[in-house]
């Protein structure tokens, strides 16, 4: 079988990568699948989140470390030793005009000073990921608790806060340290400036509330309450079906309501609720405040049939919908989470075996998509990469494995 061929988007970029957890390496991993030569350093046994649960079958393997360092490679050098630190600093800094691009959040001193980087090469590229922006630790988990964000998520009326379990901030971030390693290597080709890009988790969450109108309404005295799983400002919530499944049921835009009005076979019912409440219905914020009100002509429809009765009738209307399930019952039987769906391939992952993994999820016109690489082996490149970049020949590499310096596969 062929080898999967890279997105040739950024061919020949080269981006070292310095990370721990998630935000940095996805954005490593982001420039990875758009064909950039991301080249990973480890120190010996591995970073901070080597070991970083789920595991795999062996009890050893990270599914997460493995999912978020596809397709680099990997590089271990031991950075507590002088010569080690000499070696990555070195290879962050090897000339071309491709080169001399650095990603990390992990502290900027060491053979991660941005000074000390930059007098070895002046036009250095290095951003560099924070918790907050003066460079303290945080997590996902703090940021939103300082947010505000787990005390308007959960049901009402609500006692303790209530966190969500994907790290959005982490995402979001990530997928901006892609672009801002980008935006500042264009700004380089134009100027010949390198510069220190610094990027703060906490900010991402600030700018992503403020961005949605949280902070806009926090400021006018409406604080967002909690809601549970009813869809603010229109009309959506989740009911329950005739054989305990439960969908959630959307009527945001004018064509989703008209369309769940038809389904429901509600429409002369939701127009007498209109005149007795006083409220155009056809507006959406309006069907926001009538929200328990619509409820209580959805649920009995939905709770007179079976799932695959409503579906039917919902698709037949154009509803925006969707049935609850589990992560188990998604990769199971869904065929979206498949590879049935070009997103994914399968990859032999090394510890983990056969693996259904996702690739970018941009589809462009012209180069279409490229399967999903594995993740190297701790250690897998570093011979490679020293040689490639540094210039290093077999004997040089091996006194510097025999002295502890580096590790190969």
């Amino acid at each position: 079988m062929a080898e999967p061929a890279l997105l040739p988007i950024l061919p020949g970029l080269r981006v070292v990568e310095a990370t721990a957890f998630i935000a940095a390496p996805l954005g490593g991993l982001t420039l990875a699948q758009f064909g950039a030569d991301v080249i990973r350093i480890d120190p010996p046994g591995g970073s901070l989140d080597i070991g970083r649960w789920p595991l795999a079958d062996d009890g050893r393997t990270s599914l997460f470390w493995t999912g978020l360092n596809k397709g680099k490679r990997s590089v271990v050098i031991d950075t507590a030793q002088p010569e080690g630190r000499e070696l990555a600093m070195a290879l962050i800094t090897a000339p071309g005009e491709d080169a001399g691009l650095l990603l990390t959040n992990l502290p900027p001193r060491g053979f991660l000073s941005y000074e000390d980087l930059r007098a070895l090469r002046p036009d250095l590229i290095q951003l560099t990921l924070s918790g907050d922006r003066h460079g303290g630790s945080q997590v996902d988990y703090t940021v939103n608790a300082r947010l505000g964000v787990p005390c308007f998520t959960g049901e009402t009326p609500g006692g303790r806060p209530v966190n969500h379990v994907l790290p959005a901030w982490d995402v979001g971030t990530g997928y901006l340290a892609a672009l801002g390693v980008l935006g500042a290597e264009r700004h380089r080709r134009k100027t010949g400036q390198g510069q220190h890009v610094k990027l703060a988790l906490e900010d991402v969450g600030l700018a992503t509330l403020g961005n949605l109108g949280f902070i806009a309404e926090a400021e006018r005295g409406r604080p967002r309450q909690r809601i549970g799983n009813d869809l603010f400002g229109a009309f959506g919530g989740d009911f329950a079906c005739a054989d305990g499944e439960r969908v959630m049921l959307v009527g945001l835009t004018g064509r989703q309501w008209r369309g769940l009005c038809k389904a429901c076979d509600m429409q002369a019912a939701v127009d007498e609720l209109g005149r007795r409440l006083g409220l155009d219905l056809s507006v959406e914020g309006n069907r926001f405040i009538a929200r328990a009100e619509i409820s209580a002509l959805v649920a009995p429809w939905v709770a007179a049939r079976p799932v695959a009765a409503v579906a039917a009738a919902l698709d037949a209307h154009g509803v925006c919908w969707s049935r609850y399930q589990t992560i188990e019952q998604l990769v199971a039987s869904d065929e979206t989470c498949s590879t049935a769906n070009p997103l994914f391939t399968h990859i032999e992952q090394p510890g983990a075996g056969r693996t259904l993994a996702p690739g970018l999820p941009l589809d462009y016109s012209a180069l279409g998509r490229t399967d999903a690489l594995p993740a190297a082996r701790l250690g897998q490149h570093t011979e490679e990469v020293l040689v490639e970049v540094l210039g290093l020949d077999g004997a040089a590499f091996g006194r510097l494995v025999d002295r502890g310096i580096v590790v190969g596969a």
